[in-house]
């Protein structure tokens, strides 16, 4: 069935407004060209979008034809402001932008293990007030928040989960309570890292891929044909748990230990840094110190492997490999084995290493990983460094945010949209 004129024009109104948020400022010649419509149907638009406060004048473009210039048109960015949230074990970071995404100011802050509840909760909703404020925003109209754990597929709450915090659970509500005209929803941190290295990171050509998440503890997040894929209690990529060769036990409902955990987190990594003689960079054993010692260790050996391969140079003597070659060789090794497991289930064809290891480890860690899941599969498979590192969590909580707040406001006429778990 044809359909209604309002309908038609609601589509032709996203239609521009996608155009303008993918390719910046346009004219209306512009926007005639790319959309197809006719030039009457785009005025008709381009005054509709106008009068609803979401596109505007934001300058002219000159044109090989006598009389005046071409007005340029583009989103209202001020329109509405959005906030994203990057909640760790011990820190959250925030950023604010504007409509279109463009961030207008950000902040972290640390939170301690002997933090209460509470005083945890006001530190963080304290530092997104701040943080709005800095960016000029009155209000905020939508907030994403990237947090570990499972999130409950029918709810989209996080779930209780055995070792985080209690003040996790409680920071989505008061936030609602505090910011109550903002739309506020949270969704797992390597899932959001995911969506992050598809829009905009190393996973940008592929409908199809794993990201394995390497920083304090491993995750896994899952697309298959251009959709994430969460499970059934929305455990898909909990890799952390899964059993695993050269460990000392296996893994229980509330311990991943044992599992491929204890062979990938953080302080796994620095154990094995440690025992090939690589120096580790002292410091407290908390995650988030756990993490930079671990990317410490691995960047080293990485810019150590790669001189070690510069094109032009000699051929080095044979003897035993030195004590970078050695971590980077079994680090690879621990990890084709989760990686090898993602592969024979899923069939991905590709695999991106994640997070602050990935991005430290480069392409001389992901070329190893690689070169063991073509000895250990006939599934053919890349391996790819990450290009966002362990900013891709805030990333993907900001593009989510975004694409909520357009979903709602580009679809002049229709009642507000309530957040719903996921993209």
């Amino acid at each position: 069935m044809p359909a209604s004129p309002s309908t038609a024009r609601a589509i032709n109104d996203r239609l521009a407004l996608r155009l303008l948020q993918q390719e910046g400022p346009l004219t209306a010649g512009q926007l005639k060209q790319l959309t197809g419509l006719s030039r009457p149907t785009v005025a008709d638009l381009v005054e509709r979008l106008t009068a609803a406060g979401l596109i505007a004048v934001v300058g002219e473009a000159g044109e090989q034809r006598r009389g005046p210039n071409a007005k340029v048109y583009g989103i209202v960015a001020d329109r509405a402001h959005l906030a994203a949230l990057d909640v760790r074990t011990e820190s959250v970071a925030v950023a604010v932008a504007d409509l279109v995404g463009r961030v207008r100011a950000e902040a972290s802050v640390p939170i301690g293990d002997d933090t209460g509840t509470g005083p945890a909760v006001e530190q963080a909703v304290t530092l997104v007030e701040h943080v709005a404020k800095e960016a000029g925003a009155d209000r905020l109209h939508t907030v994403g928040i990237g947090a570990p754990g499972l999130i409950d597929p029918s709810s989209g709450e996080l779930r209780d989960s055995t070792g985080l915090p209690e003040w996790h659970r409680r920071l989505v509500a008061t936030l609602q309570e505090r910011l109550p005209e903002a739309r506020v929803s949270v969704e797992n941190e390597t899932n959001l890292a995911a969506l992050a290295e598809q829009r905009d990171g190393a996973a940008r050509d592929r409908d199809t891929f794993v990201l394995l998440w390497l920083g304090h503890a491993p995750g896994a997040a899952v697309v298959l044909d251009g959709a994430l894929r969460r499970g059934a209690s929305g455990g898909t990529g909990e890799i952390g748990f899964l059993p695993v060769p050269g460990t000392a036990a296996l893994p229980s409902a509330t311990d991943c230990e044992g599992g491929f955990h204890s062979l990938a987190s953080s302080s796994a990594v620095v154990a094995l840094a440690a025992e090939c003689g690589i120096p580790v960079t002292p410091g407290e054993q908390t995650s988030a110190v756990g993490v930079v010692r671990a990317a410490v260790a691995v960047v080293r050996a990485a810019a150590d492997g790669a001189e070690s391969l510069t094109p032009g140079a000699e051929a080095p003597p044979p003897p035993a490999p030195a004590p970078t070659a050695r971590f980077l060789d079994a680090l690879a090794d621990r990890l084709a084995v989760g990686v090898a497991s993602l592969v024979a289930i899923l069939d991905p064809g590709c695999v991106v290493l994640g997070g602050e290891v990935g991005q430290a480890g480069g392409e001389e860690l992901a070329s190893r990983v690689q070169d063991r899941i073509a000895r250990m599969t006939p599934l053919r498979t890349e391996v790819r460094a990450t290009t966002l590192g362990g900013g891709a969590v805030l990333r993907g909580a900001l593009l989510t945010a975004r694409d909520r707040a357009q979903e709602e406001l580009f679809t002049p006429g229709e009642p507000p949209l309530r957040p719903s778990p996921g993209w």
